[in-house]
């Protein structure tokens, strides 16, 4: 698949993933529940080269786009002083003619045994350790989210939109992975739906050779594991997942087992 990647498996992977967690629940970050649709995801370009922020981003613009009581104001809205940009708002929108500001999140978190913290939240790191939904959920209360009562943003909105009477929300999907053989870790107070598979040390890939993998591109990520690949045996995989553990990058696989049931999972190199 991952020579041909197709947009529709993105999208559909996209769906299928669960809110981070339910209202406000966290950090008083109101989650905004975009509808699903049947429809036919339509992409703006055919560039693939784009990242999958934006890819995620595009596909919230869609699903929003299908609904007859919303419409869209702004997209990546660039807020700069002079020439030097200071941010940027996902999503402007109206619906039942009430405005939105909504920022776009979706993220893949691995629970961190290592880590010991009163806060819960803590545990929650990327696949590469550089990357943790601590910050992520102070960058969008201290930075993203402000952005928007920011002097130079109501002078670009003052036209067409008071910032006052904006509503602000999050749309913040996750998959997360929790270590191999401790899949009853309480991920409360987030979505346990969010719960995608597990993830060990290169060091302890053996624990594997019984599977067949897959290793989905970095925009397959999102993908809903199929059995339609070409599947590569242990000793095949190991060698390309090392090529990735040599540069301290995490690899993403997808598994399968002798009763053909298909997982996912993050070989990672710490």
């Amino acid at each position: 698949m991952n020579k041909n990647i197709s947009y529709h498996y993105m999208f559909d992977g996209f769906q299928n993933t669960s809110l981070l967690w339910k209202r406000n629940s966290v950090e008083h970050l109101e989650q905004f529940v975009v509808p699903e649709t049947s429809e036919k995801f339509k992409p703006k370009t055919e560039d693939k080269k784009l990242r999958l922020g934006k890819w995620v981003e595009q596909f919230v613009s869609f699903q929003l786009q299908q609904q007859s009581n919303v419409n869209i104001i702004e997209e990546n809205l660039q807020i700069k002083i002079g020439k030097q940009t200071i941010g940027e708002l996902d999503l402007l929108f109206l619906k039942d003619k009430q405005p939105f500001h909504l920022e776009i999140v979706y993220k893949f978190y691995l629970y961190d045994t290592s880590k010991v913290s009163a806060n819960t939240f803590d545990y929650w790191i990327g696949p590469n350790r550089n990357d943790s939904l601590t910050y992520k959920l102070d960058k969008l209360k201290n930075k993203q989210l402000p952005l928007l009562y920011h002097n130079e943003t109501k002078a670009s909105l003052k036209s067409f939109i008071h910032t006052e009477s904006i509503k602000q929300c999050v749309c913040f999907k996750a998959q997360l992975f929790l270590p191999f053989g401790k899949q009853n870790i309480c991920v409360e107070p987030l979505n346990k739906n969010c719960i995608s598979g597990f993830y060990l040390p290169f060091a302890k890939i053996k624990a594997l050779e019984m599977f067949q993998f897959y290793i989905p591109d970095k925009l397959e990520w999102l993908v809903t594991p199929s059995d339609n690949v070409t599947w590569l045996n242990f000793k095949t995989a190991t060698m390309r997942i090392k090529e990735q553990i040599e540069q301290q990058r995490s690899s993403m696989a997808w598994l399968k087992n002798e009763k053909n049931e298909l997982m996912k999972c993050f070989i990672t190199w710490w």
